[in-house]
């Protein structure tokens, strides 16, 4: 979806009646065929899309696209500029790599799960933002974009494996630089920036909902203060971790004082980092999204529009999958 935004012509392969239909919008920017990969004709017509592709990508568990005749000794061959992309969990070797396995599983075993969540109390799932889009899909956007380029100066393809465990690993970097400089814990909930700290966290408001409180630096926190009409002179300093306690207490406190829009008009404008936690129904009319054109609608379907954002070659506005015939297909296959 992401190149498909991007303006890349995407042809989507998918196995007979698998299709999400017009409503998957995950597949959006896509002409979307079905095939039998065992069907001997029907693979001949794929290899020929493989012929004339500049990229593959495939998310089979390792070995069974060699099984079904598509592996990348067979598409190098027909075409050695191609950039043959594999996205999986536990990449294409290792113990696990015939494991099956979600977003869920891959955080764990990078340890990344464990730092989710509050003290004392079970690690957290992210949704699946992490894993699967975060550790996943970027990476392999990027190592394909890195592999065309490439190719631009060797004139040949290669296989990129991008393995989510791999990805959600380097997206915690800055964890791992702060372990080692002794600023950060493996156990959960003491840490920086997972809510152990009273000015980066959130809180409740009087009609129930919640605001996100970031304010690192210590002059968005004294603004913060400051808007909340709290007297810094009578509480705890901002990192003073013995009594911490009690300033989150003074800060619930005054949280629970008035409703989440009512801060929301206290904070606004102000650089204190203190913003509503709103729904997706309620981002799709905040002010800042609607004026930046965050937000979409396509057939009806809520969405967000592609991103990032170009001042010469601007993204078109995205269309809804279409499905078409599998035999006939020659690049590129124009919208």
């Amino acid at each position: 979806m992401l190149l498909a935004d991007l303006g890349a012509d995407v042809v989507r392969i998918e196995r007979v009646g698998a299709g999400g239909g017009p409503t998957d919008f995950m597949a959006r920017n896509r002409v979307v065929v079905e095939a039998d990969l065992k069907d001997a004709d029907d693979l001949a017509h794929v290899l020929a899309l493989i012929d004339g592709a500049d990229v593959l990508i495939e998310g089979f568990r390792p070995g069974v696209v060699e099984r079904l005749g598509l592996g990348p000794d067979v598409c190098l061959a027909r075409n050695p500029r191609l950039v043959f992309g594999r996205m999986t969990g536990w990449g294409q070797g290792g113990p696990r790599a015939q494991d099956a396995g979600h977003d869920i599983n891959y955080l764990a075993l990078t340890g990344v799960l464990e730092n989710i969540g509050r003290r004392g109390e079970r690690p957290v799932p992210p949704l699946n933002l992490v894993g699967d889009f975060g550790g996943g899909s970027m990476f392999l956007v990027m190592g394909l974009l890195a592999a065309l380029w490439e190719r631009e100066r060797s004139g040949r393809g290669q296989v990129v494996d991008a393995a989510m465990c791999d990805g959600v690993s380097v997206l915690a970097q800055m964890a791992w630089s702060m372990r080692a400089m002794g600023l950060w814990s493996s156990e959960r909930g003491v840490n920086l920036l997972d809510g152990s700290h009273p000015y980066y966290d959130t809180y409740e408001c009087a009609d129930g909902r919640s605001v996100a409180v970031g304010c690192i630096e210590p002059s968005f926190f004294s603004l913060m203060m400051d808007l909340l009409g709290l007297d810094q002179g009578g509480l705890p300093q901002q990192d003073d971790h013995e009594r911490g306690h009690e300033l989150r207490d003074a800060i619930a406190a005054a949280f629970r004082s008035r409703t989440m829009w009512k801060w929301a008009e206290v904070f606004a404008d102000s650089d204190a980092c203190v913003t509503p936690v709103l729904t997706y129904e309620e981002a799709l009319v905040d002010t800042h999204m609607v004026s930046r054109g965050v937000f979409t609608s396509i057939d009806g379907v809520d969405q967000p529009r592609p991103a990032p954002r170009f001042s010469r070659t601007p993204t078109a506005e995205p269309v809804g999958p279409r499905a078409a015939e599998l035999a006939g297909w020659a690049w590129p296959p124009h919208r």
